[in-house]
């Protein structure tokens, strides 16, 4: 019995050597294959996801610094009003404007526009029979996005129909 015993366990771990080996030649290939695709995908991913955070990095550090310069621009604006703009001084101005403008930087707010409170920052309410909407009728401070991110909502007077 324990021959018969001996025989069938010897015959069956050579069978299994046999089966691992055969799958040993196979299956190496096809798990090295397997574990580069997925270092390949792994890495792809990350290397998107660091540039997207660069990206974005970047875009809030030319926010922020653009963020410092508002008063600044509204100064300048101020004075434009004002006809105090002249000479060197104008020249300065107009520069830094086309700078902040060729960065991104963009101004907005029309008088006259609806009312959004996503982009407005309601300061004073009054009422009309003139409109049918809520509506910006006056631009106190003007509103700047940096792409499409805003840096500062417009500052307005709104006008809401009666």
């Amino acid at each position: 019995m324990t021959d018969s015993t001996d025989t069938v366990l010897t015959d069956s771990v050579e069978e299994v050597q046999e089966v691992l080996q055969s799958e040993a030649v196979t299956d190496p290939v096809a798990v090295l294959t397997a574990d580069l695709q997925r270092l390949q995908a792994e890495f792809a991913n990350y290397k998107k996801r660091v540039d997207r955070d660069r990206s974005l990095a970047h875009e809030l550090a030319i926010g922020a610094v653009l963020n410092e310069l508002l008063p600044v621009l509204d100064d300048l604006d101020r004075a434009r009003e004002h006809g105090e703009l002249t000479g060197g001084f104008k020249a300065v101005a107009d520069q830094l404007s086309n700078v902040t403008t060729k960065i991104g930087l963009h101004s907005y707010g029309e008088p006259g526009s609806p009312f959004d409170p996503q982009i407005h920052e309601a300061l004073m309410h009054s009422t009309s029979t003139e409109v049918t909407e809520p509506t910006a009728t006056t631009i106190l401070q003007p509103g700047y996005k940096y792409k499409e991110r805003i840096l500062r909502p417009a500052r307005v007077a709104v006008t809401d129909p009666e």
